[in-house]
C-alpha cells in the first residue's frame, strides 16, 4: 500500500478534514448518557447538572472552551528548578545534623528548621559543616523567633547568605496559639527590627514568613487561605514601611507559605492566584510585584493508616506546586503523621522532587498550565473570591482584628462542611474511608512534633482521616476484631457489588465482615448468622431479590438474635432498621454499629 505524502499544511492544523464539534453536540451526547441514570432534564441543562463547586463556592464546569479564558494578565515565575526544601524537627542535634548532610548531598537545596522542637542554642551543632553561603536556611521558631534569629545571625557573621528567612510571623503565631498578636519586641516590633537588620546587613536574607498553613490546617478553603495570607502580608507591609523601610525593601522581606494538596488543579490555581493578588497589592503600593512562594504538601491530607498512600498524595501535591510556580517546595515524608520520619521516608520525599525536576522536566517550562481554559478560568474565579475575602478582612480592621472572631467563624463553617463531606465519603480518603486494609501492619516512628502542631488555644488543627482512624484504633484495641454478618441473598452475581460496598464501609471503621454465601432460604441464612456470633447483620442483594426475600430474611435474622439489620441499598423493607448506600453518613453507621456490638466509645 502506498502511503500518501503528508503536506506541511496538514501538520499545521491536525484537525483539518474533521467535522467541527460544537458545544451543542456535546450537550446532546452528555444528556443521552445522563438519562440512562434517571436524569430527565433538557440538553441545555446538562452543564449545570454536571457542574460542581469548591468549598469557596467557586464553580467547576464539566467543559471549558476558549470563551472561558479571562482577560486578566498572567503573573508567572520563570522557568528553572524550584528550591528543594526539606524540613527538620528532630530535637537531637546529632541526628538532625546527620539528616541535614544526607539531604544536602542528595538533592536538597535549602533547609527548614523547626526550632520549636530543636533548641535554638543547638544551631551551631545542627549546622556544623553546612556551607551557609550555598544552602539557604529557613527558621521556624514561633515564640522563640528572636532567640533563634540571634543565634543564626551570630552563626552567619559576615558571610553573605544566598537566601533563607528568619521566620518571624507574629500574626501566624497568634493564629496557632490564640494569644492575640503581640505588637511588642517579641512580636511585630521584633519582626520589624529583624527586617531592618536584614535589609541593612544581610541583603540575601528575609526576616518574615507569611504562613498560610494555619488556615489550611484549620479546615479552611483555598480562597480563605489566600485571603488570610494577603491580609497578613499587607499588615506586615504597613508595619515595615511605617518603620522607615521603603516599599521595595518591605516587599523584599516577605516570603509566603502555602499548602499544596492532592487536588492538583486547585493547588495550581491557588499559587497562580496568589501571585496575581500580590501583584495587585504591589501595583497599588508601588513596590516590586513578585511573590516569593514556599509550597508545603498538606498535613491535613496525610494519614496514619496505610501511610504508604501518602507517597502518592505528596507526589500529586509536589507536581501541582511545581506547575503552579512555587519558588520552593517541601514534600513531607509519608510517615510525617507518625512521628519523626526515618531515613527511607526522607529519601523518598526528596527523590519525589528530583524525579519531577530531572526526569519529568516539570521545571523546564514557565507556567506550564498557562493557556489551559480550565486552569485560567479557575485561577481567575479563585482570585476573585479570595479578593472578596481579603476585602472583608480589611473592613474588619485587618488581619490582627479579624483573628479575634471573623476568621475563626468563617473557617469553622468551612470545616463543618468539610467534615460532613468526609463523613459521607463525598470526600474520600483512600486507604482509610475507602479501600482500607484491615490486615495492614502498623508503622511506628520515634515521637516528634507534627508539622501542624498547635498549643491548643488557637485555630484547631484538622486532619481529614482522623475520625475514621479513631474508630480503627478502637476496633483494633478490642480482644477480637468486631464483625458484621453479611446476608448475601441470591446468586453471587446478584449480591457481589453490594456485599463489596458494605464490606468496604464497615472496614473503614476496623469492622470485619463474614458472609452467608449464596442462597435465598431464610432459615439457612439465619443458621449461618447464629454460627458467626455477631449481633449485627446487613442484607446484600439486588433490588428485585430484596422485594422477594428481604422481609423474610430480616425476620429470620431477628428471630436468630440480630440486634440490628442493615440493608445495602435504598428503600424501605419490613424488618430492616436502616440502609447503607453511596453518600450515607458512614461515620454514623460505624458509630451505631460499635454501639450495637457493645464496643465502648
Amino acid at each position: 500500500m502506498t502511503v500518501p505524502p503528508v503536506e506541511l499544511d496538514d501538520l499545521a492544523d491536525p484537525a483539518a478534514g474533521f467535522p467541527q464539534a460544537t458545544r451543542e453536540q456535546w450537550r446532546a451526547l452528555a444528556a443521552d448518557v445522563l438519562r440512562r441514570s434517571g436524569w430527565d432534564g433538557p440538553p441545555d441543562a446538562v452543564e449545570d447538572a454536571l457542574a460542581t463547586t469548591t468549598y469557596d463556592a467557586v464553580g467547576v464546569a464539566p467543559l471549558y472552551d476558549a470563551a472561558d479564558l479571562p482577560r486578566t494578565p498572567r503573573v508567572v515565575r520563570g522557568p528553572g528548578p524550584w528550591d528543594v526544601r526539606q524540613r527538620h524537627a528532630d530535637p537531637d542535634p546529632a541526628a538532625t545534623r546527620e539528616a541535614i548532610h544526607a539531604d544536602l548531598e542528595n538533592g536538597v537545596t535549602s533547609l527548614w528548621l523547626d526550632l520549636n522542637a530543636i533548641d535554638p542554642a543547638a544551631l551551631p551543632a545542627v549546622l556544623d559543616g553546612v556551607l551557609l553561603d550555598l544552602a539557604p536556611v529557613v527558621l521556624d521558631a514561633g515564640p522563640r523567633t528572636a532567640q533563634a534569629a540571634q543565634a543564626f545571625l551570630r552563626l552567619v557573621g559576615g558571610v553573605p547568605v544566598p537566601g533563607g528567612n528568619l521566620g518571624a510571623d507574629p500574626i501566624g503565631l497568634a493564629a496557632r496559639t490564640g494569644a492575640g498578636v503581640d505588637t511588642g519586641a517579641a512580636g511585630l516590633d521584633g519582626a520589624v527590627a529583624l527586617a531592618r537588620r536584614c535589609a541593612a546587613d544581610h541583603p540575601g536574607l528575609r526576616a518574615i514568613t507569611v504562613d498560610a498553613l494555619p488556615y489550611h490546617d484549620a479546615g479552611g478553603a483555598d480562597a480563605e487561605e489566600l485571603g488570610c495570607s494577603i491580609a497578613t502580608g499587607v499588615a506586615y507591609l504597613r508595619a515595615l514601611t511605617g518603620a522607615g523601610l521603603t516599599a521595595e525593601q518591605a516587599f523584599g522581606q516577605l516570603e509566603f507559605r502555602y499548602a499544596a494538596t492532592a487536588d492538583q488543579f486547585l493547588t495550581i490555581a491557588k499559587l497562580r492566584a496568589a501571585r496575581r493578588m500580590w501583584a495587585r497589592i504591589a501595583e497599588v503600593i508601588g513596590g516590586p510585584g513578585a511573590q516569593l512562594q514556599h509550597a508545603v504538601t498538606s498535613s491535613a491530607m496525610m494519614t496514619v493508616r496505610d501511610p504508604w498512600v501518602n507517597m502518592l498524595r505528596t507526589t500529586l501535591a509536589c507536581f501541582a506546586a511545581g506547575v503552579g510556580g512555587a519558588d520552593a517546595v517541601t514534600v513531607q515524608p509519608f510517615d510525617a503523621c507518625l512521628g519523626l520520619p526515618d531515613a527511607f521516608a526522607r529519601r523518598i520525599a526528596r527523590n519525589t522532587q528530583s524525579l519531577l525536576v530531572e526526569e519529568a522536566n516539570v521545571a523546564r517550562v514557565a507556567d506550564p498550565a498557562g493557556g489551559s481554559w480550565y486552569v485560567e478560568r479557575l485561577t481567575d474565579d479563585l482570585a476573585a473570591r479570595a479578593w472578596e475575602w481579603f476585602q472583608e478582612i480589611e473592613r474588619a480592621g485587618g488581619m490582627a482584628a479579624a483573628l479575634e472572631r471573623l476568621v475563626p467563624e468563617r473557617l469553622a463553617a468551612t470545616r463543618a462542611g468539610r467534615a460532613d463531606n468526609l463523613a459521607h465519603r463525598r470526600d474520600p480518603v483512600t486507604g482509610v474511608s475507602e479501600f482500607p486494609d484491615l490486615n495492614e501492619r502498623p508503622v511506628s516512628r520515634r515521637p516528634g512534633p507534627g508539622l501542624a502542631a498547635t498549643s491548643g488555644g488557637g485555630l484547631p488543627v484538622m486532619r481529614y482521616a482522623e475520625e475514621f482512624e479513631a474508630l480503627r484504633d478502637l476496633a483494633d484495641a478490642q480482644p477480637s476484631r468486631p464483625s458484621v454478618f453479611l446476608a448475601t441473598i441470591g446468586p453471587v452475581a446478584a449480591h457481589t457489588a453490594r456485599a463489596a460496598f458494605a464490606a468496604n464501609l464497615f472496614a473503614a471503621g476496623g469492622v470485619a465482615t463474614v458472609t452467608s454465601g449464596p442462597g435465598t432460604d431464610p432459615a439457612a441464612i439465619a443458621a449461618a448468622f447464629r454460627d458467626r456470633g455477631t449481633p449485627v447483620a446487613c442484607l446484600c442483594s439486588s433490588d428485585r431479590l430484596y422485594g422477594e426475600h428481604a422481609a423474610a430474611v430480616a425476620a429470620a435474622l431477628r428471630e436468630a438474635g440480630a440486634r440490628r439489620v442493615w440493608l445495602a441499598g435504598k428503600g424501605e423493607y419490613e424488618g430492616v432498621d436502616a440502609t447503607l448506600y453511596a453518600g450515607c453518613d458512614a461515620l454514623e453507621v460505624l458509630r451505631t454499629t460499635f454501639d450495637d456490638l457493645g464496643v465502648n466509645r
